[in-house]
């Protein structure tokens, strides 16, 4: 079966670095909901690589190309997760009745990045005073941020525990059975006891937000494509087949230069208990294929979807290219499924 047909637009990358203090090095990684007829834009960018300090800016679209800056400071910061000198990051955004729900990735100390131009850039962390060094106490923990006006947040809770490296956490957009569900993917459980040799994506469920049910084991990397390890991306759409659930993988491509290639999936839950795996497709559904998706600042050979909107029966796909600017592709949802729907879980 053909692949689905990502359509770059034209004009990206869509949003590109400049233009304020706190953003001149990268923008990536954006959440975005469509929400009374505008799209907002959650972008997470950084000022500079080395202190990596990355806050969360809002713009917004009418026609979701086009995007314009809503205000000069940030909406969401280190300092207001709990560290000055800290990094948030990979905000995913869900409205769930009257509230806003932003998840994000906090690391309390950030570190120096340098890139290389072939792979994963090299890190160096500065001298903070409070920081012990080691890297247990800097790991990423994530949390879930509330607003009603989409512009002013408050953190609410964090849904993964500080001992842990736990990102890619990401909300359904509605309560299923009453209960909220949550993606995640703790760095840490791997081996035997955890059913799987690479980190995979793990599924939760809670009442209040505050308490959480230990997570189930939903996928584990199993292709040559994600064999480093994979991640959820964008939060789930629900589909008359299924919750649809876009995830990335890495494959290792050169251990030797740390080079590695992020690639897009997708699978099918089930709409009533989301645990259970309807279809997977074993191949990738999107890889960097442009220009701006095989070189940039950061991390090379890199799309990273963290979200995605339908209008008018298309889903608009926003995505990382290369940790450096945020690019724009549409597909048809019907297309989409078509091609998930084709690979059922036996």
């Amino acid at each position: 079966m053909p692949l689905p047909r990502f359509e770059r637009h034209p004009a990206n990358p869509i949003v590109w670095p400049g233009d304020l203090p706190w953003r001149m090095a990268v923008t990536f990684n954006p959440g975005v909901i469509h929400d009374e007829g505008r799209f907002w834009l959650y972008e997470r960018t950084a000022g500079s690589l080395y202190p990596f300090h990355c806050v969360i800016g809002l713009r917004v679209s009418d026609d979701g190309v086009h995007f314009k800056p809503v205000g000069d400071q940030p909406v969401w910061t280190p300092q207001q997760a709990g560290s000055a000198v800290g990094s948030v990051q990979d905000p995913r955004v869900v409205r769930i009745d009257d509230r806003y729900l932003m998840t994000y990735a906090y690391r309390p100390f950030a570190y120096n990045y340098h890139p290389t131009g072939r792979g994963v850039p090299d890190v160096t962390t500065p001298p903070y005073p409070d920081f012990s060094g080691r890297a247990e106490d800097n790991q990423t923990r994530s949390g879930i941020a509330v607003s009603t006006d989409r512009r002013h947040w408050e953190h609410l809770c964090w849904p993964t525990p500080a001992e842990l490296d736990d990102r890619d956490v990401i909300l359904f957009p509605e309560r299923i059975g009453g209960r909220y569900a949550l993606l995640r993917r703790p760095l840490q459980y791997v081996g035997p006891a955890y059913g799987t040799l690479q980190p995979g994506i793990w599924i939760t469920f809670s009442d209040d937000l505050q308490r959480w049910d230990p997570p189930t084991l939903l996928i584990r990397p199993e292709f040559a494509w994600e064999d480093g390890r994979i991640g959820g991306s964008t939060p789930p759409l629900r589909t008359a087949a299924g919750w649809l659930v876009l995830y990335h993988g890495v494959e290792y491509a050169d251990p030797a230069t740390r080079r590695v290639i992020y690639r897009v999936g997708a699978l099918l839950l089930d709409l009533e208990d989301p645990r259970v795996v309807r279809c997977r497709t074993p191949h990738f559904v999107m890889q960097p294929e442009a220009y701006y998706e095989q070189h940039g600042l950061f991390i090379p050979h890199v799309v990273f979807p963290t979200a995605n909107v339908v209008v008018d029966g298309r889903l608009y796909l926003y995505y990382g290219c290369c940790d450096t600017a945020i690019g724009l592709a549409t597909v048809s949802l019907d297309e989409l499924l078509e091609h998930v729907l084709a690979y059922p879980v036996r």
